[in-house]
């Protein structure tokens, strides 16, 4: 609805079913982990359309359509998509667009992301803005659909109300997502004979159906006990009501029909869905777009006997592997069997709320807080010094490799006129120190100018650290300090609470990409050690690791694939504080011996707390 003046205030309305001779578009969303209903593009939804009509219980293999999602699989039977290599599983949904509208025309609406990328809008919302565009509105007001931005066309820019941030936005055409008329087909019988169609009737065949119709009576009747007011509901669009009468919860807001009116009273503005009913016809493919997340804030109880599989399995606890897992649920719900996928707890991140008066700090530590600052390099001593300071010359090396280039030690070293060598001969041989590890000078000199030219050297055999190593972390703050609170596995003990925070800022020249900006995400991460004698030591060295700039540095993050991004580095944290769902938290009884070794590994030990 337009606002008094130029600009246009939107009511977030929603999409009932459309009569069933009319086209509508069909658009297939997946729900992301805050509970936003993202579309998949055209191209992907009329792949999926076009494995629908072959077999609407069979699976849909994204990788086919687009190289980006090829882990990915849709399981029509269960609709949910699942990730092969990780075993994570998420609802998806077919929703049903007018055709008037901008999935219809192939218009996407797409915003900047900090990567310089482009990210489109969820379809409601880009539906809204085109809507809006068409009717030659200067801006839009997103407050009605949940989100606080404006919409500026004359710009093409976004803008955060609340802190006034501006992101371009874009209007591009791209293929238009799929058309389809009359009623959704009906999925089919499995299994079915190779030529009439009927069910087969072998033995294994004959146990899968009864089976299956076992299951399906003791899930119709744990339903009626659930929703003993709830009718049946048509798997067309056609017939009577779809929804029973009586006011429901629906994604955290009541599901009204908002004055919308179809034929056949399909829906009608005094009908409304019940919290967690079932959606009808093909397992949720007619789902309408007013009931958004239907289902999704109750759990119906699970019936007796009917195994219970866990959607994400990341404590390692249990008997399969995540993967295997969620594979075993697209299988036996392809076969008929009874299955419920349940979703593995949350973890619990955080403690509870302490007040400021309850944060102590940590006894025998000095202070509660420790920045650093960009990197200072040392000009005193050049490359060429810094390698002579840790090695003894040999002057009959044995015949065996150099493992840095790989040549034998008896002869030249294979950085021999790639490498500006300032007076090293390429056929000197150094012996290390501590370790006695043997390698070409010249080979010595090329992997210290390779790294962060700190003063100190690394063997690249054993790992023994000459000098003393420092990293490339960004500048940022590291505060530490006791909270009244105890975890998991050390319920003698309070808990020190450790918070990093780093900036967004610009590499730097000992960083990958000199000059370019870099992102850090998830910042301020807050961390948890006992508060034990062992923990205070730990706490103790991630200090001297922390000015040594060794906790973080910039890379490509594991998790994401994004680049130039603020990453661990190799010395593990614990992030989960009342959980080990993740692998990141307590209890875990060998976890403080293992972050010793590692800082052990980094040059870090007890012998720097005495200097």
């Amino acid at each position: 609805m337009a606002r008094q003046g130029s600009g246009a205030m939107l009511a977030s309305g929603g999409l009932g079913f459309p009569p069933q001779n009319l086209a509508r578009v069909v658009v297939w969303e997946w729900l992301n982990e805050h509970g936003r209903w993202r579309p998949y593009s055209a191209a992907v939804c009329h792949h999926i359309e076009n494995v629908l009509k072959e077999d609407a219980r069979g699976s849909v293999v994204l990788g086919q359509v687009d190289v980006q999602l090829a882990p990915y699989v849709i399981d029509l039977q269960s609709m949910h998509q699942f990730r092969q290599d990780t075993g994570t599983m998420r609802p998806v949904r077919r929703n049903f667009y007018d055709p008037s509208s901008a999935p219809g025309k192939g218009i996407v609406w797409e915003w900047e992301n900090d990567n310089n990328s482009w990210t489109p809008y969820d379809m409601d919302i880009c539906i809204t803005i085109q809507n809006a565009y068409e009717k030659q509105h200067p801006w839009l007001d997103l407050s009605s659909l949940g989100f606080c931005y404006l919409i500026y066309f004359s710009s093409m820019s976004q803008m955060n109300r609340q802190t006034q941030r501006k992101r371009r936005l874009r209007r591009r055409m791209d293929l238009a997502y799929p058309l389809t008329m009359g009623s959704i087909p009906k999925s089919q019988s499995w299994p079915v004979g190779t030529s009439t169609g009927t069910p087969c009737s072998c033995p294994q065949c004959l146990l899968v159906n009864s089976t299956r119709a076992a299951s399906n009576a003791i899930l119709a009747s744990q339903r009626r006990k659930l929703y003993p007011g709830a009718v049946r509901q048509s798997s067309t669009f056609a017939g009577g009501a779809l929804w029973p009468a009586g006011t429901g919860t629906v994604a955290g807001g009541t599901a009204k029909g908002e004055g919308l009116r179809v034929p056949n009273g399909a829906f009608s503005p005094s009908q409304s869905l019940p919290a967690g009913a079932p959606l009808s016809g093909l397992n949720n493919l007619n789902q309408p777009g007013t009931q958004r997340g239907a289902g999704l804030g109750a759990r119906a109880a699970v019936p007796p006997g009917v195994p219970a599989l866990p959607v994400k399995n990341l404590n390692g606890t249990g008997p399969v592997h995540p993967a295997l897992a969620g594979m075993t649920g697209i299988l036996m719900c392809a076969a008929g069997l009874p299955v419920c996928l349940t979703r593995a707890p949350k973890p619990i991140l955080h403690p509870p709320p302490v007040s400021k008066s309850d944060i102590k700090p940590v006894p025998g530590i000095n202070g509660i807080c420790r920045k650093t600052k960009k990197k200072h390099l040392k000009k005193s001593k050049t490359p060429e010094d810094v390698v002579r300071r840790y090695i003894q010359k040999v002057k009959n090396p044995p015949d065996e490799d150099c493992t840095i280039c790989m040549e034998r030690l008896v002869t030249s070293s294979g950085y021999e006129g790639v490498l500006s060598h300032g007076g090293i001969k390429p056929e000197l041989v150094g012996k290390l120190g501590k370790c006695g590890h043997m390698y070409h000078l010249l080979c010595l000199l090329a992997m210290y100018n390779n790294g962060n030219k700190d003063g100190s050297l690394q063997c690249p055999t054993c790992k023994a650290i000459y000098g003393e190593k420092t990293g490339t972390q960004p500048p940022g703050k590291m505060e530490f300090h006791l909270i009244p609170h105890s975890l998991p596995g050390y319920t003698d003990s309070k808990t020190i609470r450790i918070v990093y925070d780093i900036p967004t800022g610009i590499q730097g020249p000992e960083h990958p990409n000199p000059g370019k900006k870099f992102t850090a995400r998830g910042f301020p991460r807050h961390c948890y050690l006992p508060d034990n004698e062992k923990g205070r030591k730990v706490l103790k060295l991630l200090i001297v690791a922390w000015d040594r700039r060794l906790i973080f540095t910039i890379g490509t993050s594991n998790t994401t694939g994004e680049s130039d991004t603020v990453v661990w580095n190799e010395i593990h944290h614990k992030t989960e504080f009342g959980s080990n769902l993740t692998g990141h938290g307590y209890p875990d009884p060998n976890y403080l011996d293992n972050v010793l070794a590692e800082l052990m590994a980094q040059g870090v030990s007890e012998a720097n707390l005495k200097d």
